[in-house]
């Protein structure tokens, strides 16, 4: 939510910009009648009431002291209502992949979307609204009002044990994808945020990693996504995150949260908190608006605290004022007390598989195909299916995002019993079995399973089929990083032992991120699914024989080496013990340099350094083949034709991409449209550019410097058409 400004990032969606603009023109109006309705509610309100809104419970029996009122529904979060005012309590779930199964507390399941990452690989902003539509209209079922959603963390670090809930490496992909799906989450009435805010880059030390970078090197990547993301979306909040930035705690940070999101930005939503990341009642001053999970906290500082500072203090006063008017600006801009959600709400969950299963179909990356092996002939007469879980299911990433549906996992792997949120810890796969849906597509065929744990067995086993499948698994969690990129439990031995018995070995990876491929040589295709969701299983198999050409592009570069990382070792890792509620210990300190690689996260730091990746940045292969040809471009808008050369049908990602200006590297990918094309069609393709990508920010603000800059089509952020230079003129501007 925000006061104005929000064309120049509809870069991507470029083919219904008219359509676009209109509808956040009417949304800015729309909250501009849902502000005046919430100051002349907050004239109406009692100071005992200024303060109900204001913080809230975590509605869990997770061994916190705390009272649960009978109409909490368990979830994320609960702040009470004020029925005297029509004002309705907010009900709170986690995430971004569905409706949070919280160990089936509730005796209920919900649809998995795929990973975060899998959805951003189908780049596709369209089909991102539709699944946030569908994880809202759930949670709207539920009775839940608030959906903890919009994770739009940049990708710093890989090993992040959070990668698999965000989506991309890139501020305009990110941006793009996050503000569509944030749209489509609040068109059921209910009320979406976007997180975390900001710089929230890994987990070890996760409440006190200080992200230390500076104000341009900010505004041009992390930040500049959650711009976006706002100016598409439209939030009704923002959550802060808990990592401090630049010594200043996120959720008390007053440029964050005062200088950048409310001033710059316009932002008239309400800033909530993490859970757990409250510093202390001078947070309110900084710019929070709420305190979330209040027992978290070392004490509810937004209740009769906040209170008794605003009787005494006039900025308090006022404060308590704005804080009030936000939350409520949001409650009415998306309709929460005109259409109250209740639990009992009719669920298609056939419809809503069907949504999962196509963003998991269009996010499948196919990283190699020796020989043109995939997609297999449903002729074929023997596979060895190996590894992974693939007879029971697919893997699901854990911690508050974790989704499950009705009668829970098909598998669970316990790691940390003792840990209070152990059920939001546990390594756990959804029952949607590779193995069942391969077999279901080929059933005359000799189909083997065998689970991996000893190669001997797996060998033996891909020695006599004509192809084997191994099914590779990286588990990742909130609260954890990896410690590395390699595949956990002894996989890369099994895969190059599998590869040496059989040359028609294809690597399925399920990963929560990147990984590194010692094997790659040795293999005939590898497929990258992701964690892909309620219908993984028959995803993949659409993929593997065809039934699917597979489309997506890496949202996220795979390195060739840590060495090539601009943080070789994660900060932390030796110094500090896992720690999911992550409070630092006596004497504890982090700083985390992002200064290191500023602005150039990813395929820009491969490009200013020179290194070439294992797979780069927007990386995909078809079973047909695309050209992107005859670009034109003023700096402002460019227009290129897109062909399917090949003899299938299928979708591409066109790409373009700032490369230089005045000679010097300064890669930016500028644009992207997904297209479907038949064979021999060719499509004309046009996209406005967001000037803030060819800026840098400047103590004046935006500024584009006089100069040469230059352009390319690409199929991927290293394989890269003829560039088209343009001469631009100098331009400042602020937001």
């Amino acid at each position: 939510m925000k006061k104005s400004g929000m064309a120049t990032s509809l870069v991507a969606l470029s083919c219904c910009a008219g359509l676009a603009l209109s509808s956040a023109e009417a949304a800015v109006g729309k909250e501009s009648e849902a502000a005046a309705k919430a100051a002349a509610t907050v004239e109406k309100m009692t100071l005992e009431e200024k303060v109900v809104l204001t913080h809230g419970i975590m509605p869990l029996p997770f061994g916190f002291d705390v009272e649960i009122p009978k109409e909490a529904i368990p979830g994320a979060g609960y702040v009470a209502g004020i029925p005297r005012l029509g004002i309705p309590a907010l009900t709170e779930t986690d995430a971004s992949l569905g409706v949070s199964y919280i160990g089936g507390l509730r005796g209920d399941g919900a649809t998995a979307l795929p990973s975060g990452v899998a959805m951003a690989s189908t780049w596709n902003p369209a089909l991102l609204q539709k699944g946030g539509a569908t994880i809202g209209a759930e949670a709207r079922a539920k009775g839940f009002n608030v959906l903890l959603a919009g994770g739009a963390n940049l990708m710093r670090e890989p090993r992040n044990g959070r990668t698999f809930e965000y989506l991309s490496e890139d501020p305009l992909l990110t941006g793009v994808l996050v503000g569509a799906s944030i749209e489509g989450i609040q068109s059921n009435n209910i009320i979406s945020t976007i997180k975390h805010f900001a710089l929230n880059g890994q987990e070890t030390g996760r409440k006190f990693a200080d992200s230390l970078i500076s104000e341009a090197a900010a505004r041009e990547s992390d930040l500049l996504a959650f711009q976006i993301g706002i100016e598409i979306g439209n939030p009704g909040s923002v959550m802060c995150a808990y990592n401090p930035v630049n010594g200043a705690q996120s959720c008390a940070s007053d440029w964050l949260l005062n200088k950048v999101l409310k001033d710059d930005w316009g932002y008239e939503g309400f800033v909530m908190s993490d859970w757990g990341a409250v510093p202390g009642l001078e947070a309110a001053l900084k710019g929070l608006d709420q305190q979330s999970g209040a027992q978290l906290d070392p004490a509810v500082f937004f209740g009769d605290t906040l209170k008794d500072a605003a009787k005494s203090d006039a900025a308090y006063k006022v404060r308590l004022d704005d804080m009030n008017k936000r939350i409520l600006t949001a409650i009415y801009a998306n309709g929460l007390e005109a259409n109250p959600a209740k639990p009992g709400g009719t669920i298609d969950f056939k419809a809503h598989a069907d949504v999962a299963e196509e963003v998991a179909k269009q996010g499948i990356v196919l990283l190699k195909n020796e020989k043109s092996l995939l997609p297999l002939a449903k002729s074929v007469k023997s596979i060895a299916v190996i590894g992974g879980y693939a007879n029971a299911g697919v893997p699901a990433g854990s911690g508050s995002s974790l989704v499950h549906a009705e009668g829970g996992p098909s598998v669970v792997v316990p790691t940390d019993p003792g840990n209070p949120f152990s059920a939001l810890l546990s390594e756990t796969y959804h029952a949607s079995s590779p193995l069942k849906a391969i077999k279901n597509v080929v059933p005359e065929a000799k189909v083997y399973y065998r689970n991996g744990r000893y190669v001997a067995d797996a060998v033996m086993a891909a020695e006599k089929a004509d192809v084997a499948i191994v099914f590779a698994t990286q588990w990742m969690t909130e609260g954890l990083d990896v410690p590395d990129l390699s595949l956990p439990n002894g996989q890369d031995a099994l895969i190059a032992a599998v590869a040496k018995a059989n040359p028609n070995t294809i690597v399925v990876l399920e990963t929560g991120g990147p990984v590194l491929m010692p094997w790659l040589g040795e293999t005939a295709a590898v497929m990258e699914a992701w964690y892909a969701g309620i219908r993984g299983g028959e995803a993949i198999a659409s993929v593997l024989f065809g039934d699917t050409n597979p489309a997506g592009r890496l949202p996220i570069t795979f390195p060739a080496s840590l060495n090539d990382l601009p943080r070789p070792e994660l900060d932390g890792a030796k110094e500090l013990e896992p720690d999911f509620l992550g409070a630092p210990k006596p004497g504890e300190t982090l700083s985390v340099n992002y200064d290191i690689e500023g602005s150039d996260l990813g395929y820009r730091y491969n490009a200013r350094e020179g290194h070439k990746a294992l797979f780069p940045f927007g990386y995909g292969l078809s079973y047909t083949s695309f050209t992107s040809s005859s670009l034109r471009t003023d700096g402002a808008t460019a227009s290129f034709a897109v062909t399917n050369t090949g003899k299938r049908a299928g979708a591409t990602v066109a790409q373009l991409y700032l490369l230089a200006r005045d000679g010097k590297v300064k890669q930016r990918l500028v644009g992207f449209s997904r297209v479907e094309l038949a064979p021999g069609q060719t499509q004309q393709v046009s996209v406005d550019i967001d000037p803030r990508l060819l800026a840098d920010w400047t103590d004046a603000g935006w500024t584009i410097a006089a100069g040469d800059y230059s352009f390319a089509l690409g199929e991927n952020a290293e394989t890269l058409g003829k560039p088209v230079t343009v001469k631009m003129a100098a331009r400042t501007w602020r937001d």
